[in-house]
């Protein structure tokens, strides 16, 4: 995810189109999202392929229990950057075995908020001292006992997926 783009205005099929995405995008048909928000099949497909192409849409991930998958632990790592190194210490970051995300944080310190998953404990210290090691002061190491998440609701157009409550995800 990029914040250089630039903004690309959305219409409420484009929202309504997103917020069906962000539910269910592998089991629902641009014939079912059309049916839902009241446009053709076509106009659904061609708004996915234009929201695609300007990367309002970045791709298609499936969320994964990592704990029934074998990775038993999951933990949160606060580290700080020097501000100049931020971006491509995230960036460098994401690539070591086990981090599943990286995210900049706008502070001065614990600007960079890191998330691994791991089948030993002996993974997670190596990816610590991975971390340190490039560059990234570790500040704490905090173990994850659930993440909830819920896609961003409406987009600011009606619900055209049924019930919030369908939406959270323990993962």
């Amino acid at each position: 995810m990029c914040a250089s783009h630039e903004y690309t205005p959305l219409d409420d099929v484009d929202r309504a189109i997103l917020q069906l995405l962000q539910r269910d995008a592998r089991n629902l048909t641009a014939v079912d999202i059309a049916d839902r928000v009241g446009v053709t099949d076509g106009t659904v497909r061609n708004r996915i392929d234009k929201m695609e192409q300007s990367e309002i849409i970045e791709g298609y991930v499936p969320m994964v229990d990592y704990e029934l998958a074998g990775y038993q632990l999951q933990i949160r790592i606060m580290c700080t950057a020097p501000i100049v190194d931020r971006e491509d210490l995230a960036r460098e970051a994401l690539q070591i075995e086990g981090v599943v995300e990286v995210h900049e944080v706008m502070t001065g310190r614990e600007n960079v908020e890191v998330k691994a998953v791991a089948p030993r404990h002996d993974d997670l210290t190596r990816i610590a001292r991975t971390l340190d090691e490039m560059g990234l002061s570790v500040e704490s190491e905090e173990l994850i006992r659930h993440h909830y998440f819920r896609p961003f609701n409406h987009f600011g157009t009606q619900d055209v997926s049924g019930s919030d409550d369908e939406a959270v995800y323990d993962v």
